[in-house]
């Protein structure tokens, strides 16, 4: 009777000491370093002619979409989903890749005929300014000066796979426009894709409470070594603004390295700067991050 006992004990304990391995090591098998996921890119440049005649101002567009066309591990629709609503647009995220693509070049051209036909109104209206009793009476400075022949527009828009590991896909978009003009406004988003749940990560799920203005002294530290000066003062010599109140603006990268953000022209800075790209290893913010967050994992895997 002892025998069976000790027999019956013996193979619980194995019992139960397999099932918490396999359960560690399935919590382990979440946090592969490879996603399995396989791209596939749309590229596309279009330009259109007003009235079709290539004599006359023109929209040009030239479209670069990366987007993930499949998935091992994770769930593609929901991936496919979330880069179509940040890189085309939120109102093209339940198409295909090819009809949002296809549609934001339509939308594009159309937006375009149909400035050019609020110009063809215009024109002739400030044409009669000089002349109060020949038209309707519009004050001068109602109206921008209007060049003979209306603007040609000029878009680029693409995005590019910064970090694609440990279950987080980080990607930028870079968005620049021209509408006429020598002032081209560039734009560059950022965004953390947590593939587990299929939503972008937020600040909030990687720092801890009151991680924005202790983040203050780190981001400036950061502007002034990337820079090559040493106080505030030299900063904005160079052409930054604002830099003592700047807070982060979750427009942020993550990678195995650490975490990356990106300052629009016209936030802290003048146009005429490059984008500022702001690195911060994760030795500087470790104290806070928040416990048991995918970003925690990262700081653990050197």
């Amino acid at each position: 009777m002892r025998r069976k006992v000790f027999v019956f004990s013996f193979f619980t304990a194995v019992l139960v000491s397999s099932l918490f391995f396999s359960c560690n090591q399935d919590k382990r098998s979440l946090f592969k370093a490879d996603n399995g996921v396989e791209f596939d890119t749309i590229n596309i440049e279009k330009k259109y002619f007003l009235d079709d005649n290539p004599e006359n101002p023109s929209c040009n567009l030239k479209l670069t979409f990366v987007y993930p066309e499949s998935i091992a591990n994770f769930d593609a629709r929901a991936a496919r989903s979330v880069f179509l609503r940040t890189v085309i647009g939120p109102s093209y995220d339940s198409l295909s890749a090819k009809e949002a693509v296809d549609r934001y070049i339509r939308n594009y051209i159309g937006n375009y005929r149909n400035d050019a036909g609020i110009y063809q109104i215009n024109k002739p209206l400030q044409e009669h300014v000089g002349n109060r009793s020949d038209g309707p009476y519009v004050a001068d400075e109602e109206l921008d000066y209007l060049p003979e022949v209306f603007y040609s527009y000029y878009e680029t828009l693409s995005d590019s796979i910064v970090y694609n590991q440990y279950g987080i896909i980080s990607f930028q978009v870079r968005q620049v426009n021209n509408k006429g003009g020598r002032m081209s406004y560039e734009t560059v988003r950022n965004y953390v894709l947590d593939l587990s749940s299929g939503e972008l990560m937020t600040e909030g799920e990687i720092f801890s409470a009151g991680y924005d203005l202790a983040l203050r002294p780190i981001l400036q530290n950061s502007l002034l070594e990337a820079n090559g000066v040493k106080s505030i003062q030299e900063l904005e010599d160079l052409g930054f603004f604002g830099i003592d109140e700047i807070v982060p603006n979750k427009n942020f990268l993550i990678t195995d390295k650490g975490i990356t953000y990106t300052f629009n022209k016209g936030e802290y800075s003048a146009y005429q700067l490059q984008v500022p790209q702001v690195f911060i290893p994760y030795a500087a913010v470790r104290s806070l991050l928040r416990e048991n967050s995918v970003v925690s994992k990262l700081t653990r895997l050197k």
